[in-house]
């Protein structure tokens, strides 16, 4: 049992002393020592620490030689803490500084890719994908043909993917909630900005079925009206998807609009 304390008395204060040797340092006033020990830290994967005493020391480093390194580590070690914001915002900082830099193409592309990796769950808001993706076709024009473009290219499909789930899933909650009218417009907006969309057969199905219910559904003063636009979303439809299998439920809307137009105008 004694022997058991003392260890834990020894391991106690072999971690005191380490801690106050970081702490002496950072307080040290010696900006080499100091940026020598986050370099350090940072080839060992200590991030917390490495950024911790950049931070004291970044202001002595601005201008001189060794601020490039600096800076582009500090960068990736908030990358590597999953700190994407600020890591997003260092990497940019990076390349508007440090503009012949050979690390330049790799911190614009690491400033985007910063903004995929915030890039959430379809459901939830996609400023970041937006973000993303500005950055990504940024890299794009600025560096066609690299490896990173390519890669660059591919994250772009996968985030219009997303963004396209994301219009999609909203339009639908529209008309599942019966909020037709919203659901021909959220449809609309999807179609203009996926037209290549492989839901698009489905998308125009719905909007026309939006559509339909909307006019049934409307005051007298507008039926006629709502009811015509009806027909024109019927019309795209068959002209784009002449074989759809919802062609007779497509015909069967014609039929009843046709109906209800007649009606009105007798």
């Amino acid at each position: 049992m004694r022997i058991y304390i003392g260890l834990v008395i020894v391991l106690a204060f072999i971690l005191s002393g380490c801690k106050s040797e970081f702490e002496t340092l950072r307080a040290s006033n010696q900006p080499e020592k100091v940026y020598a020990a986050a370099n350090k830290y940072y080839k060992n994967k200590e991030y917390d620490k490495a950024i911790a005493l950049y931070d004291v020391v970044i202001q002595f480093y601005r201008g001189r030689q060794e601020a490039e390194d600096l800076f582009f580590n500090y960068a990736y070690a908030h990358y590597y803490q999953g700190d994407y914001i600020l890591s997003a915002t260092y990497f940019k900082n990076y390349s508007g500084t440090f503009g012949n830099s050979p690390n330049k193409q790799e911190a614009e592309y690491m400033a985007a890719y910063s903004n995929y990796k915030m890039s959430p769950n379809f459901k939830l808001d996609q400023s970041y994908t937006v973000k993303a993706i500005e950055g990504m076709e940024q890299f794009i024009n600025l560096y066609p043909g690299t490896e990173r473009a390519e890669m660059a290219n591919r994250l772009i499909d996968e985030m219009r993917r997303k963004l396209e789930q994301k219009s999609y899933e909203q339009g639908t909650l529209y008309y599942k909630i019966g909020q037709y009218q919203a659901a021909v417009i959220s449809f609309q907006n999807t179609i203009k900005d996926f037209p290549e969309s492989a839901k698009i057969e489905e998308i125009r199905f719905l909007i026309l079925k939006s559509s339909y219910i909307l006019a049934s559904n409307s005051i007298y003063e507008k039926q006629e009206e709502r009811f015509n636009e009806t027909l024109d979303h019927y019309n795209v439809f068959i002209k784009k998807h002449p074989a759809s299998k919802m062609l007779k439920e497509a015909k069967n809307i014609e039929k009843q609009t046709l109906a209800e137009l007649k009606k009105l105008k007798a």
